[in-house]
């Protein structure tokens, strides 16, 4: 991990959590970034840190479907889903769509996905709210991107314990 990973903005020093969570509002990975980094280019490193262990057998890492907002609508993200077999439900922005009608016949498909499954994306945001409610991780009064990373561990693991704990209760 890179020492000086704190991004410099008009607030001051800021960082930005990129996540990956489950349908249940339980964290599956993390990745933390500068506070300007966009987010499409994480999309792939998240989803590369996701690992859901078995009883047995090796960690599983590919998901059935993976939900996003249109902010990771883009080719490479889609591309790496289809070769890694993972259903996309995330919508193609409105310029995409656009350019695409543009170039004619050789335009390609459009893009498809479940609004089924579209509707169950708010448990991301659920998700982030769980984890901000934690006030360290809220406010960011840690300095250092390591004990940042290592707090919002700590909380998923409280987040998970707490849930499956109530769940076998």
């Amino acid at each position: 991990m890179k020492a000086a990973l704190l991004g410099r903005s008009r607030g001051g020093q800021t960082s930005k959590i990129h996540i990956a969570g489950e349908r249940k509002c339980r964290p599956l990975a993390f990745v933390l970034t500068e506070g300007q980094a966009a987010d499409s280019p994480q999309f792939i490193p998240v989803l590369r840190k996701v690992r859901v262990r078995g009883p047995v057998g090796r960690p599983r890492t590919r998901p059935g479907a993976v939900a996003g907002d249109n902010a990771y609508s883009s080719r490479g993200n889609r591309n790496h889903l289809r070769k890694r077999h993972i259903k996309s439900v995330i919508p193609e922005e409105l310029d995409q769509g656009a350019n695409r009608k543009k170039k004619g016949s050789k335009g390609g498909r459009p893009v498809g996905h479940d609004a089924e499954l579209y509707k169950d994306r708010n448990t991301v945001e659920c998700l982030i709210n769980k984890m901000k409610a934690w006030r360290g991780i809220a406010t960011r009064y840690d300095k250092t991107p390591v004990r940042y990373l290592a707090g919002l561990h700590l909380r998923g693991a409280m987040i998970w314990i707490k849930d499956l704990t109530r769940s076998t209760a």
